[in-house]
């Protein structure tokens, strides 16, 4: 692939394939020449009298007067050379801690910085070196065989038929004075993929013989093949060390987990007996208040049993990187690390910051990992010229970034995040130009940032005639809804190298097809788009898929993902790695439990243990044959026992099961090869996968690899037809292979289809969180965020998909797993009798009734075990997990306040869009924001979600009021009974108050609509239900009729 050959836009359908060159222009590099900054690298320039400026008294360090003030106003106020603090020079402002001198310059201009230069020109003759080695030192990945090796490797031919056809008319790619010859040829690097690696089995017909070599080495160095043992190699602890296992399960330690299970049995026992209690001991005089109760209850000890036993196996995990790296990235031998296709989706740059997206490309450019192994795809779902240029601009700035990153080993890598930390950023930095060099990077990306500040800032008035780019073409995507598909590679094989000489990973742009009438489905057809287009181009087998505001915060973290998926004992068997979700900008005390620490602390453990985590839509490395609808490798299983027909109590003998060829050998279960021969069997490639020869072939490389026979201009022209608007018809795209379509929470289907198959999934937390990104922190932004997880549950209990009744053919998905599936879809029906429970207190209060009666001393034994029980299942939960019990607390509070107001919107809609096909759409309107930190978690922004719980609050006001009111009128045996109905107001007030917080905001001030609604349903609710007479006294004394007013 070449970078920076242009943009390349086409449509498969409409016989159409364009190249755009010239729409960009190469920026050229500071010459850096005379008497120059060594932080900045400007020129020093002259003081008020026409001398030259020299910053520092003692050592006359060359600094410009910029860097200068920087460093006096911001920074150390030190001189980085001999550490002495600035002083101030005539014309610059005082800042704090300078001493009383006069204002005058007194430096004489007698210091040499000869020393200083030899030492910058000796230093960077020592990088010239480094980077000649690396451009001239073969590198493995991407290159085919030199002039000299006979040996070719052999790949599988490109499968043709009838209907698998190019496009008719030929298209000139590239010119002769641009890209040279481009036949295809095993001599040159057409493509920036493997032809062969030394020591793996892709394309290796005599990986056996390999194998066997290696084998005789080691075993002639451990003397069983006669050699001496004590001529052992001294490397040997290394090569045993490398032979370990890549990670490891860690079991909870019994002292937590044994009492935390007890407890559970025994709170389902409790439950038990307190539903006995209930159903057996009715309220006559409030039948309906307690049948509703009742109802209530049950629903929630079947959604608790749905939540709590899938958490009875919580498990932790280690990895070993140090292993991996002996075993895969040897001394002196190409990197057998297997590559990784990383996907970035976004749709619109006005709503998701072209910087932020910026950030996590470069985060993804400086990761820890050969570079020659990772391809960043950005999917631009809004054909947006704004992300195109933020992209182009970004690859620019990536050539300065990455290796700043590389050379002094710096976390985050994503720059805005790595500048903003308040941290000492000297820890654990040695070099003495580092510094330096982070002044110089800090002000070239305050520079970037300003050309993006910029680009956004054009792009907020489109022209009447649409964008033109620099060239004069006019964009592609100037209509949204109806452009051709455009693929453009930033970095590449040429022109994808830093300001250093060492080559970078490849960045490509895609923008798939779109066409008035036909299907897209969201960000999952965007996905889909984007897994075939990859395995076109690059065809790694491990595909990481992040959102764009989530940057990677662990340059280790694909190495964390392949201590799993290439790990030889367990690796073959795993679908993906899920990571858990963390998030910047979150104020301390997480009001609305954004950060979602019990479900990524607490269940995804759990379900570690059983099958593996849900997938939970980023932060997830896959294995790009699970996505393909192939089940996992299936090992040897042990022969089950048969007895004979002639002991009858031992069973009948079992019949073997023969395949349908007649053959006698018995039917083996269908694994990931058996799959594929079935494929090939039956023809019927294009019928799944669609008609792209090149495509189909890629799916049967197991280990990844795109065959060197292939052209670059072929492959972007195939890359141009598998990203069509029409490709997915009728194929299985969506139903079994890729993400699948049905939900608008895309995510649970995927991981829920690859369990069914029988793959398992592994939850890896590293001790510094891989990813991070940014989540809604007001109230109005979490409430719909909620609703559109929960609507997506929703629609998929009621598709075929559904986990109550998918997936029992096969039997591959365990029990326990199925819970949590079924709870991950059913969750959003609780809202129901949650909302109905809420609202009980305020109608018991109000009307002089209660949903239990009299209880003996003996029932409430019943009741106070329940409650110790509840406790105590929390208490030891955070215990194992190291949960706080404060985000424990935010999510029991968020859990009502969800409940009752997305929850519930989301059940209405999702009933409304399956039964009537409504299609219902909530939207938000933005009132008021605020610039300063956590400024947004004030914001509020009007929805229809908040009338609930608000209406829910007046009631069990007014409620508390009214029974306060009553108590006081009837004297002090009426205070008795009250204090049961008081407890539940009161913890329905309590698990509302940061609903409340954020309808108050910062000025305590709500939308006059929310209080005028609110309020309206409340006193109309309030009038079905209260009587009379609850505040006027009920005890009957002496009729005054007969006696007189004095008797």
């Amino acid at each position: 692939m070449e970078a920076s050959a242009g943009l390349v836009a086409g449509s498969h359908n409409r016989n159409e394939l364009v190249l755009i060159r010239g729409h960009e222009e190469p920026k050229p590099l500071r010459a850096l020449n005379g008497q120059v900054c060594e932080i900045c690298g400007d020129e020093i320039g002259l003081t008020v009298d026409g001398d030259l400026f020299v910053a520092c008294n003692e050592c006359g360090f060359p600094v410009c007067r910029p860097c200068y003030e920087y460093e006096r106003r911001e920074g150390t106020q030190l001189c980085p050379q001999c550490k002495t603090r600035y002083k101030r020079l005539k014309g610059s402002p005082r800042v704090e801690g300078d001493e009383d001198e006069e204002d005058v310059d007194d430096i004489e201009h007698e210091f040499k910085i000869e020393e200083e230069q030899n030492k910058k020109q000796r230093q960077q003759q020592s990088n010239k070196h480094i980077t000649e080695a690396m451009l001239y030192g073969k590198m493995s990945y991407g290159r085919g065989p030199d002039d000299d090796e006979s040996n070719t490797p052999q790949f599988p031919p490109i499968i043709t038929s009838s209907r698998s056809r190019p496009v008719s008319e030929e298209f000139q790619i590239a010119s002769s004075h641009h890209h040279g010859d481009l036949s295809s040829s095993l001599h040159k690097r057409v493509h920036p993929y493997p032809v062969s690696e030394p020591g793996s089995a892709r394309w290796d017909e005599k990986k056996d013989g390999g194998w066997k070599e290696r084998m005789d080495e080691w075993k002639s160095k451990q003397g069983i093949l006669g050699g001496d043992p004590d001529d052992a190699d001294p490397d040997m602890a290394l090569m045993d060390e490398a032979r370990q296992p890549l990670s490891r399960k860690v079991a909870i330690a019994s002292s937590k987990i044994n009492p935390y299970r007890m407890v559970i049995v025994l709170r389902l026992v409790v439950l038990g007996f307190f539903l006995r209690y209930r159903i057996l001991h009715p309220v006559h005089d409030a039948i309906g208040l307690w049948l509703t109760s009742i109802i209530c209850e049950i629903w929630f000890a079947f959604s608790w049993i749905l939540d709590q036993f899938p958490k009875w196996f919580p498990i932790d995990r280690e990895t070993y990187l140090d292993r991996l790296s002996l075993r895969y990235e040897r001394e002196g031998e190409p990197s057998m690390l297997f590559p990784v296709d990383i996907f970035v989706s976004t749709v619109d740059p006005l709503k998701e910051p072209p910087l932020v997206t910026a950030n996590t490309v470069l985060s993804i450019l400086a990761v820890d990992y050969p570079v020659d192994k990772v391809s960043c795809y950005v999917s631009d779902d809004g054909a947006s010229m704004l992300t195109f240029e933020s992209l182009s601009e970004t690859a620019e700035f990536a050539r300065k970034w990455v290796p700043f990153c590389k050379k002094f080993s710096i976390e985050p890598r994503a720059p805005e995040m790595y500048f903003s930390q308040k941290v000492d950023y000297l820890k654990d930095k040695v070099q003495p130009t580092f510094v330096k060099e982070r002044r110089v990077m800090k002000r070239e990306y305050e520079e970037f940032k300003v050309r993006i500040n910029a680009l956004v800032a054009k792009a907020m008035k489109v022209p009447t005639e649409g964008w033109i780019m620099q060239d004069g073409t006019p964009w592609p995507g100037n209509n949204t809804r109806d452009h051709p598909g455009m693929i453009q590679v930033f970095l590449g094989h040429s022109g994808g190298h830093d300001t250093e000489g060492n080559e970078l990973p490849r960045l490509v742009y895609v923008s798939r097809e779109k066409r008035p009438g036909f299907q897209h489905h969201k960000k999952a057809g965007a996905m889909n788009a984007l897994i075939r287009v990859s395995a076109v181009l690059t065809n790694a087998p491990f595909m990481l898929n992040l959102d764009c505001d989530h940057y990677i915060n662990n340059s280790k973290a694909i190495r964390e993902a392949m201590c799993f998926l290439m790990d030889p004992q367990i690796g073959r068997r795993v679908c993906y790695v899920q990571f858990p979700q963390r998030f910047d900008g979150i104020d301390r005390h997480d009001r609305y439990a954004n950060r979602n620490t019990v479900f990524f602390d607490i269940n995804m453990k759990g379900l570690d243990g059983i099958q593996g985590p849900v997938y939970v839509g980023t932060g997830c490395v896959f294995r790009r044959q699970s996505l393909y609808g192939y089940n996992p490798p299936k090992g040897p299983k042990r022969p089950k026992m048969v007895s004979c027909d002639c002991c009858p109590c031992f069973g009948r003998r079992k019949k073997l099961k023969y395949s349908k060829s007649g053959a006698n050998e018995p039917a083996a279960d269908a694994g990931l090869d058996e799959n594929k021969e079935l494929l090939m069997s039956q023809m019927n490639f294009e019928k799944r996968f669609g008609q792209s020869a090149a495509f189909v072939t890629s799916t049967l490389m197991e280990e990844g690899g795109v065959p060197p026979s292939s052209s670059p201009a072929a492959l972007l022209k195939e890359a141009i037809h598998v990203i069509s608007c029409g490709y997915e018809d009728k194929t299985e795209w969506g139903l079994e292979i890729g993400w699948i379509y049905g939900s608008i929470t895309e995510d649970i289907l995927t991981g829920f289809k690859m369990h069914c198959r029988g793959w398992r999934s592994i939850y890896c937390m590293p001790q510094r969180p891989a990813f991070k990104g940014s989540a809604p922190i007001n109230l109005s932004d979490r409430l719909n965020q909620v609703l559109r997880w929960a609507l997506g549950s929703v629609e998929i209990f009621f598709s075929r998909h559904s986990p109550v009744w998918y997936g029992y053919k096969n039997g591959h998905l365990k029990w326990l797993e199925r819970f949590a599936y079924v709870n991950t879809t059913i969750y959003p029906f609780t809202s129901l009798p949650l909302l109905a429970y809420c609202t009980l207190p305020a109608i018991c209060l109000l009307t002089d009734k209660f949903i239990m009666p009299t209880i003996s001393t003996f029932a409430s034994l019943f009741f106070i075990a329940l409650f110790i029980s509840i406790f105590a299942t929390g208490i030891l939960e955070l215990r194992w997990s190291g949960v706080s019990i404060e985000e424990w607390w935010r999510n029991e509070q968020f859990w009502v306040i969800g409940g009752i107001s997305a929850h519930l919107f989301a059940v209405i809609q999702g009933l409304l869009k399956v039964l009537a096909g409504i299609d219902t759409n909530f939207t938000v309107t933005s009132k008021a924001t605020d610039d300063e930190e956590f400024g947004e978690l004030y914001t509020f922004k009007w929805t229809t979600l908040l009338i609930p719980p608000t209406t829910v609050l007046i009631i069990n006001i007014i409620g508390v009021v009214a029974g306060i009111s009553d108590a006081i009128n009837n004297g002090y045996q009426s205070w008795g009974p009250l204090f049961g109905k008081l407890f539940f107001s009161f913890w329905v007030i309590v698990h509302l108050y940061p609903f409340l917080k954020g309808l108050m905001g910062r000025q305590n001030r709500t939308p006059t609509i929310v209080v005028i609604w609110s309020v309206l349903l409340a006193s109309i609710f309030s009038l079905l239900w209260v009587r009379i007479d609850p505040f006027v006294i009920k005890s009957k004394g002496p009729d005054t009729r007969q006696c007189g007013i004095n008797c």
